[in-house]
């Protein structure tokens, strides 16, 4: 609407006439009177800090410098749009997996439970001459019934306080380490940080925000403690006049090719380009490792859960072929 010549406040009224959630309409109207109040867009949008945060809220501020809101609008969704989809990708990826863990689960409990019972009868009157696989399975199925319900209800109190605990700083690090320290999970999720990093600091270095700055803003939209925390340095670096790239490449954490396509983009005088480059390049690696990961965790999982079935069947086999043998 801005592109097209709209004032920003008949912009602001037409999305708040467009509807939408209850919740989305009222920041708008609230956004909307302190336009009109003669306050800038930017400190409309600071009122809702929690809701844009600050790599937003200085886009929007440095398109206002600039008198190229409309375009900075445009680069701002543009970022946003790629976050959204790379983020997408990654759920996306994990909803199959997860969904073989549950059904793994739930056959075993659901066999051990149910099925294994049905042959206790049979087992009965046999005592130790049972196979030891066998006695095993069965002690397994009795503690099972026995004590399904009580272990459901258990492990839900603990996955309750667990996800509690890993929304406290002291979790999200112990999570963050486990997640990093994962073989295929974790070199994706560490490459998904840095293009995180790399698109805003190319996003807001290319619409004219400080480099120190842009850092600042860059480091907060980091969701992963560990990496922050290795990041830290960048800001004393850059202030005491460091290039970025020397920066980057005392952190040990961005690869020889990030390292070299930042330092032409400073050589060059394209910093912002380079670094959006290699988001882009970094998003590649990212959907790569995931189809890679996919390729090797959905068959193991597959494996897995024919081997313990598998074995859960033989077992009351051999107790079968037992009890014939017996009556023979």
């Amino acid at each position: 609407m801005l592109k097209a010549g709209l004032p920003l406040d008949r912009a602001v009224r037409v999305m708040v006439q467009m509807g939408g959630r209850p919740a989305v309409v009222e920041v708008l109207e609230q956004m909307l009177a302190s336009i009109k109040g003669g306050k800038s867009f930017s400190v409309a949008l600071s009122a809702h800090h929690a809701l844009f945060g600050d790599f937003y809220i200085n886009m929007v501020r440095s398109g206002e410098v600039s008198g190229q809101l409309a375009e900075v609008l445009a680069r701002l969704s543009e970022h946003l749009e790629r976050v959204k989809e790379l983020r997408q990708s990654v759920v996306s990826a994990l909803i199959y997996p997860s969904i073989l863990l549950t059904v793994a689960i739930l056959s075993v409990f659901m066999m051990l439970g149910f099925v294994v019972p049905q042959f206790e009868t049979l087992f009965s009157e046999m005592g130790d001459a049972l196979p030891l696989p066998t006695r095993v399975i069965i002690d397994l199925g009795h503690f099972v019934a026995d004590w399904g319900l009580a272990m459901a209800v258990g492990l839900s109190g603990v996955a309750f306080v667990l996800t509690r605990w890993l929304k406290t700083p002291d979790g999200r690090v112990h999570k963050d380490r486990l997640l990093l320290a994962l073989p295929v999970l974790g070199p994706v999720l560490r490459k998904y940080e840095l293009t995180q990093f790399a698109r805003s600091m190319g996003t807001l270095i290319g619409n004219g925000v400080p480099i120190v700055t842009a850092l600042q803003i860059a480091l907060s939209t980091l969701g992963s403690p560990a990496i922050k925390g290795g990041l830290a340095s960048l800001e004393p670096a850059v202030k005491r006049g460091e290039r970025l790239a020397d920066a980057l490449a005392s952190t040990g954490v961005f690869s020889p090719l990030a390292l070299n396509m930042v330092r032409l983009g400073e050589e060059t005088g394209r910093l912002d380009s380079m670094l959006l480059e290699v988001a882009r390049v970094q998003d590649v690696e990212i959907q790569t490792g995931i189809k890679r990961g996919l390729t090797l965790l959905e068959p193991a999982m597959i494996l897995v859960l024919g081997v313990v079935i598998a074995s859960i069947i033989v077992s009351l086999l051999m107790g079968i072929l037992s009890v014939n043998d017996l009556a023979v």
